[in-house]
This record gives structure tokens, sequence and C-alpha cells, in this order.
């Protein structure tokens, strides 16, 4: 009973010690066209062949244009639009979008 209270104990001291440090996650920006896209799912390819896949919280709602204020509901992303994806690894490594820039085909970012 006394090592299942320390195991305890340790496991609230590790997840207070998480929250309260800064994370060491990665962070950054993608560049791409969008190869697939669903609701829980967005895989971008850049220029360079690179492929990467973002997981989409239920009710994704970060979908901007050009201004950063303009927004778009997700079913606005398809296949092969160009993208600029902001996204980090928090929770257990997986790379997730916390937001998206819709893109033109000649690179230049969709208005109103």
């Amino acid at each position: 009973m006394f090592k299942q209270l320390q195991r305890i104990g340790a496991a609230i001291a590790m997840l207070t010690l998480s929250a309260i440090l800064p994370a060491s996650a990665a962070e950054g920006s993608f560049v791409g066209h969008v190869v697939h896209v669903s609701t829980n799912n967005l895989k971008v390819e850049s220029d360079s062949n690179q492929t990467l896949s973002f997981i989409l919280v239920p009710h994704f709602d970060q979908v901007f244009g050009f201004d950063g204020k303009t927004t778009y509901q997700m079913k606005r992303v398809h296949e092969g639009m160009f993208v600029r994806v902001f996204y980090d690894q928090h929770f257990m490594g997986m790379r997730h979008a916390d937001k998206i820039i819709l893109i033109n085909h000649h690179h230049a970012k969709i208005g109103g």
C-alpha cells in the first residue's frame, strides 16, 4: 500500500513539473501542397518532396487567409492546395496543426 502511494505521489509530482516547466517539443511551419485531408489528418508535401502528416483536433477552426484574420472552414482545404501549416509536437511527439494559412498555386496568399 505504501509503495502504491509513493508511485502515485511521484506521478503527481512529475505531472506538476511537466505543467510548470517549459516544453522542449519541436515547433515550426511547413509549406507545400495538400496530398490528403480528412476530419482528423492533413498530409502536406513540399516542393522538395518531403511529406509531413499533421493531426487535426476535432472541430479544428484555425484556417486563415493571407491577412491572418480572415477565417475559413476546414472544408475549404482540398488536395492540391498550397498551404503553410504551423505545428508543434507537444502531445506524445505527434505533429499536430495549430494554424493553416491558405496559399494559391502561385505561392501568393489567398484573400477573402
